[in-house]
Order: structure tokens, then sequence, then C-alpha cells
């Protein structure tokens, strides 16, 4: 079975906590458990007792529960609780992928099902947004999804809010990807973990979900909800396909941990699900205008166009060095740490987070701009 190294994986794993300044994060600054919990006594007391015994091992029924009333109509029985987002996307992919499959996928995209599908001896062809600085945003060609689609795809990855451009697929949109699966019976996997996330709307993104009989969306709480230390994820599907990722989760972690179920349990209770994703858009709101600014430095050698949804900028710069070597040495003479745009397989552009605390961004960024002028 052929296996490609995780680049931009094992680059962010290896560095993130040996820089000064770590902006390759495409989160927001996490929660404290102090700060989640909000000074609720009883919720302190019942957190202390939580038993750390082994949970149902495709989540309990409460957070199941709570999952599900993210997707109308979803029941308990329609959600596998995973370790974070990323198992989710390898559940999937492990279920319903086979040698000879081809599997449409979404770019520039996190390159994990990318890489999987094709380790799972699958053809993946790559089907590219459009930069459109007129329409503000990376929209999708719908002509060209419609001629990768055929007899033999077997599935249609996409990531909405997208990673990394930060632009998101309308309603339409969605609906006529989930025409086109339809049309020769493929699944459509939604990679959904930053919806919730917005900047410039009160309004989430619209969901995959309920577009097309074989819709599959993946989600967690590591990015717009600011707790990736839970590595709590979530897949929502039909209820036989949601059945065969927990046969194959059963050969994996298992059971999420107790302590983080009871605290993902709290999380998605209505009212605190709300105040966590407000936290979370005041926090990109402020931010991004600190990027705006400092983008405005540097007119002519660096473009973006603005993201809705993320705590991330996709960068294009006109210097001329590899984008792994420039972050190599940001990271080595600066003490900074960015995503090169090649671990996307798009030189010539740089993943920057924005959802740090202001004073590191502005630390973070004078260095990038002073690695720029040398």
């Amino acid at each position: 079975m052929p296996f490609e190294p995780f680049l931009m994986e094992r680059w962010q794993s290896t560095w993130e906590n040996h820089v000064d300044v770590n902006l390759s994060e495409s989160g927001v600054e996490p929660l404290t458990v102090d700060e989640l919990l909000e000074e609720d006594p009883d919720l302190r007391r019942a957190v202390l007792e939580q038993p750390l015994r082994y949970v149902q091992t495709n989540g309990t029924t409460a957070l199941r529960e709570r999952v599900a009333a993210l997707y109308p109509g979803a029941t308990a029985d329609h959600v596998e609780v995973t370790t974070g987002g990323a198992e989710a996307n390898q559940m999937v992919t492990w279920t319903l992928i086979e040698p000879g499959d081809e599997v449409v996928v979404m770019l520039p995209n996190y390159m994990q099902v990318w890489g999987l599908v094709r380790a799972y001896g699958a053809d993946a062809k790559g089907w590219q947004l459009v930069e459109d600085g007129d329409a503000g945003r990376w929209r999708p060609d719908m002509d060209a999804l419609a001629d990768l689609v055929g007899e033999r795809t077997k599935l249609i990855a996409i990531c909405n809010p997208n990673n990394p451009t930060g632009s998101c697929l309308t309603a339409d949109e969605l609906d006529l990807i989930g025409a086109m699966a339809d049309r020769v019976g493929a699944y459509v996997l939604a990679d959904e973990i930053y919806r919730g996330a917005e900047l410039t709307t009160e309004e989430e993104t619209p969901s995959m979900w309920g577009r097309s009989e074989r819709a599959v969306i993946t989600s967690g709480l590591s990015k717009a909800y600011g707790l990736p230390g839970l590595r709590v994820g979530w897949i929502a599907g039909q209820t036989d396909l949601v059945n065969r990722c927990w046969e194959r989760h059963d050969y994996a972690t298992i059971a999420p941990s107790a302590l983080s179920d009871r605290l993902a349990t709290h999380a998605l209770e209505p009212t605190q699900r709300a105040r966590i994703l407000g936290r979370t858009r005041a926090i990109l709101r402020e931010n991004y205008p600190v990027m705006a600014d400092w983008l405005a430095s540097h007119e002519g050698t660096l473009t973006h166009v603005p993201p809705a949804a993320g705590a991330m900028l996709w960068l294009r710069y006109s210097h001329g060095v590899n984008s792994s070597e420039l972050c190599e040495r940001l990271r080595t003479e600066h003490s900074v740490l960015l995503v090169p745009g090649d671990h996307y397989g798009m030189d010539g552009f740089l993943r920057i987070g924005f959802g740090s605390e202001v004073e590191e961004l502005k630390d973070g960024l004078a260095r990038v701009a002073a690695a720029l002028r040398a």
C-alpha cells in the first residue's frame, strides 16, 4: 500500500511548540477548562467526580444527541463520536474507499483525505477552486466538477468553509454537488470543522447535511469552538454508514476520553454553544483588521482574497523563493511558524493564522515582515 507522509501535519506537530510565535494554527486561541466551565460549581463538581472509565465507544448518548441536534432530522444513531475531526475523516475514507475507486477532492484543501484515498488505492482527482478577486472569494467551478464526476466516482470530498482559503460554498452550490453525486451514486464527504467561525455574518455556513442521500459530515470542536485539546470530532450520516464506521473505530482508538465526552456535551448545550461561537467570532473580527492593516503595508508584494470564515489567510507572495524554504527561514531565523503553500500543492502561497491573542499576532507579523525585507 503506497503511503505519502502528511507534510503539513508533520511540519506543525514538529515545530509548533518550539517557536516563539505560532501562526500556523487555523483555529482561535483555545479556551481553558476554567473558561469552559464558566464558574458553575455544580458542573465543576460533576467533572471532578466523573469516573475515568470507558464510555460507549461511539460516544455517550448524551453527546451524540447534542451533535445530532445540529443536523435537522438526525438522531443519536446518525452520529459517531471520534478522536478529533481527523479520525472522522479517516474512518469515513477507510469505510468507503476501495482500490480502483475514483475520488474527487476539492483543492486547495486540508490534504488528509487526498493522502488517505491514495493510500487506499484510489485515484484522487483534484477539483481546483478558482481565485476570483472580483467576486471576493475562491469560487467553485461547477462545470469542471461535472467533467470530473463519472460512473467510477465513489466520493466527492469538500471542505466547507474551506481550509486554507476561508471561502464558503453557497446553498445552491451544495445542492448542485449533491445532485452530481446522486446522479452517479457517489458519496459526498463534507468536512465542516470551520462552520460556526464566520467573519462577516451571524448565520452559519450552509451545511451539506440533507442535500444528498449519501451526504456524510465530519466536524469537531477543534477549530470553530477553540477546544482542540478535547480531541472530540464526529461523523454524521446515514445510520448504516455510521455503523460501518463504528466497526472500524473499534480497531482504532476505541472510545473517546470520558472527560472529553463530558466536557464536549457541555460545550454543545445550545446556550453554551452560542457563547463559545460568539467568542470565536469576536476574536476573528478583532484580529482580521490587524491582518488587513499589515497587508496594506505590503501592497504589491502580498495579496489575498478576504476569508469569509476561519482564522486563516491564504496569502500569495511575489518573492522568488520556494514556500517551504521561506517558512524554514522564518522558523530558524525569526522563530515564527507558518504553513508553506507547497504543502497544499500550491507553491507561492503561505497560510497565516490570525486567531491568536492580538499582541502575539502583531509580534508574529513583525517577524514575517522582517524576513520578507531580507
